[in-house]
């Protein structure tokens, strides 16, 4: 199964030893119960990061990308809760990419994940699109893996929101390449063969940010005791 829905939103951030027990009760216990509430958001995973560093990466994946912008999630953005006003300023580093899900292969919720984000260089993007789309198609069947997906940051027009306006203001991804698996290190191997395809290094605009994770939490809207 790939990933649920074909938009969703990619997030990176740091957070300070000294607030992560707050935060991850609050992400944990508020916020992902906050999202999954709202129309069109259908799961949330949240993971820290595999290298010992005090990076996280959340995803939440969307019905459609016109979920985006429905009232109903502009609503909770703008009316963050007083424990998320006191959280935001913390989220440092913040990357925030608003997508579409370009190409989802194998699914579920792995506890190793590589994230990958890099820019086609001008003119490559369709070829670098049909070469990540065959080989993330393989990688689900491959020991060790369970899935291969492609994000494209499409950011709606939108007014910034209460909550962009309390973190300052968000950098965002361009285009985002997932994988996922049981092995973190065939992951990381993985990742490593698809970047140095000489069709891939080729076509990128600059060197890519690739980060490992592991699986800290997820939430779906079926585990909502209203479903």
């Amino acid at each position: 199964m790939p990933l649920l829905g074909r938009a969703a939103v990619a997030m990176w951030w740091d957070m300070a030893p000294a607030l992560r027990a707050e935060f991850e009760d609050w992400h944990s216990h508020e916020h992902f119960p906050e999202r999954m509430g709202i129309p069109g958001f259908l799961r949330g995973s949240r993971w820290a990061s595999a290298a010992g560093g005090e990076g996280f990466f959340v995803i939440y994946e969307l019905d459609a990308y016109e979920t985006l912008t429905s009232p109903h999630y502009l609503a909770r953005l703008n009316s963050p809760t007083p424990w998320s006003a006191k959280m935001m300023p913390h989220h440092r580093n913040m990357v925030r990419s608003q997508c579409r899900v370009i190409e989802s292969f194998g699914g579920g919720v792995a506890g190793a994940m590589m994230t990958v984000r890099l820019s086609p260089a001008e003119g490559k993007g369709d070829a670098l699109r049909e070469h990540l789309a065959a080989t993330l198609s393989a990688l689900p069947l491959q020991p060790g893996l369970t899935g291969g997906h492609l994000l494209q940051t499409q950011t709606p027009a939108a007014a910034m929101t209460k909550e962009q306006q309390i973190r300052g203001g968000d950098a965002e991804a361009d285009w985002i390449m997932l994988v996922t698996g049981y092995d973190a290190t065939v992951a990381a191997e993985a990742v490593a063969k698809v970047l140095g395809a000489p069709a891939v290094a080729g076509a990128m605009r600059s060197p890519p940010i690739v980060a490992p994770y592991r699986l800290s939490y997820t939430l779906a809207k079926s585990d909502l005791r209203d479903g």
